[in-house]
């Protein structure tokens, strides 16, 4: 697809960061057919985060590696019997590529996606994900202590301890020893400072695992690491308010996301 130049991102602002200059290049598009075989071999040959399926002319869904795990690997089925339509993530965002990162942000929190789809003039151009938008350049060095539950049904489950090595309003970069498994619901509680009353935030863990073979066990398609990523999900916008105004303050004074 040829870029005119007359439509290129509206970057009028040095200090905005678009979702152009975030985003992973190129959309890898599948008829709701494929078998998830064929699909996860195109996961990892592309090296993309996701597939984006094509069912019919107006349904779309997204392929993840962990609806791979979660809804193939984990219940045991067979992936060469079982096509990409069935297990597909829906429904899809869609975001054009030359809004700001703030409204990607805001878009993810409210529809509780990791992953939005970029377009321009309507066309699948990029794959925008909460890992890029976390790790966008306003984002803070740190090392504050935290406690992490999981959630579990209705409730909550034991809390571990924790160091938010990195924090955005967007999301945070975690130390645990704990095993965190992707997709999972979880409460990160911790202070800014000892004269603010503590935040209590609700987020997701992000998938670090990869899809290296199917016949894998669940040990070895998910491991825990040392860093883990959460995205912000419901996060208020008076809670967004004081996680942007504390990170700008801890900002070195040099800093320039352009």
């Amino acid at each position: 697809m040829a870029d005119n130049d007359d439509q290129q991102p509206n970057a009028t602002d040095h200090q905005t960061i678009l979702v152009a200059h975030m985003m992973t290049p190129g959309v890898v598009q599948i008829p709701g057919d494929v078998s998830v075989t064929e699909a996860a071999s195109l996961l990892e040959r592309e090296r993309m985060p996701c597939l984006l399926v094509k069912d019919t002319e107006s349904r779309f869904g997204l392929m993840t590696p962990t609806d791979i795990v979660k809804k193939v690997v984990a219940q045991g089925l067979e992936p060469d019997d079982i096509e990409v339509r069935t297990i597909m993530t829906r429904s899809v965002q869609f975001i054009e590529y030359d809004r700001a990162m703030d409204e990607a942000s805001a878009l993810m929190m409210s529809s509780g996606t990791p992953i939005l789809i970029v377009t321009k003039q309507n066309q699948p151009v990029g794959v925008l994900t909460a890992k890029d938008l976390i790790l966008s350049p306003k984002r803070c060095v740190t090392n504050i202590s935290a406690t992490i539950s999981i959630i579990e049904g209705e409730g909550v489950g034991y809390e571990h301890q924790v160091a938010i090595s990195q924090l955005s309003h967007a999301g945070a970069s975690v130390k645990s020893h704990a095993l965190l498994l992707p997709g999972a619901k979880v409460i990160l509680s911790f202070c800014l400072s000892e004269m603010m009353s503590p935040l209590t935030i609700r987020g997701t863990v992000l998938n670090n695992a990869r899809v290296e073979s199917l016949s894998g066990t669940i040990d070895s398609l998910v491991t825990a690491p040392r860093g883990v990523e959460i995205q912000f999900v419901d996060l208020s916008p008076a809670d967004q308010s004081r996680i942007k105004a504390w990170v700008l303050a801890k900002l070195p004074k040099t800093f320039d996301p352009s």
